[in-house]
């Protein structure tokens, strides 16, 4: 696995902004329009997720998703599912504590593959900085209501993010509640970029708001 045509020094360090998706927060928009219009904002990185959806169905989705972010020339990274990553030739997969070790991921899709993985905790971020991970997602920074996560890890704040940029070297993205109005703090973190659902997903504009969070991102 490597990546597509076009993306050949494309890594997270280059990223600002990263969508991931959420088809039942897109106010009745597909996943796909969604993304065509994030791409047309100017969105760094797109994060396969709809883990309501089946496995079939995220294939198939996948397989679009691929189309369009590899002929946009923006990478593509499929949540949890290494053998998803694989079929749909995407550009890596993004791990969490409960997935498959990051070590596993890199040695099933390959070296040239990115591999991410969450961590909120200092030692969860310095173990996947060790086992190989390209970059790291942290939060929830303002807490969330896209998933269940334990109350200890929803709304760590700037100071989270920051507590995890200090103690690794690979990029850092800031993950939970992140809003054009509150993502400069997690840039002044350290951060090195910002992943949202609902500020793009169910923005009205999901191209202006893309646009929107890209300008304030890049201000800081």
């Amino acid at each position: 696995m490597g990546p597509p045509d076009g993306l050949s020094g494309v890594t997270p360090s280059n990223w600002r902004t990263y969508l991931v998706t959420q088809e039942s927060l897109s106010a009745g928009r597909s996943t796909r329009a969604v993304v065509e219009a994030a791409i047309d904002g100017g969105i760094d990185v797109v994060q396969l997720r709809d883990k309501d959806r089946s496995a079939r169905e995220r294939y198939e989705l996948g397989r679009e998703l691929r189309e369009l972010t590899a002929a946009a020339g923006v990478p593509l990274i499929v949540n949890d599912r290494v053998d998803l990553a694989r079929a749909i030739d995407a550009d890596g997969v993004h791990v969490g504590q409960s997935d498959l070790p990051v070590s596993v991921a890199r040695e099933l899709l390959g070296p040239d593959a990115i591999v991410g993985c969450s961590a909120w905790r200092v030692e969860e971020a310095e173990a996947a900085e060790r086992a190989g991970a390209d970059y790291l997602g942290t939060g929830a920074v303002y807490g969330t209501s896209s998933k269940d996560v334990e109350p200890e890890k929803d709304g760590i704040g700037p100071e989270g993010v920051a507590a995890v940029v200090d103690a690794v070297d690979v990029p850092v993205f800031g993950i939970g509640g992140i809003t054009r109005e509150n993502a400069a703090p997690v840039i002044e973190a350290g951060a090195t970029g910002v992943a949202v659902i609902s500020e793009i997903t169910a923005a009205e504009d999901p191209t202006a708001a893309t646009e929107h969070l890209a300008e304030v991102v890049g201000n800081v």
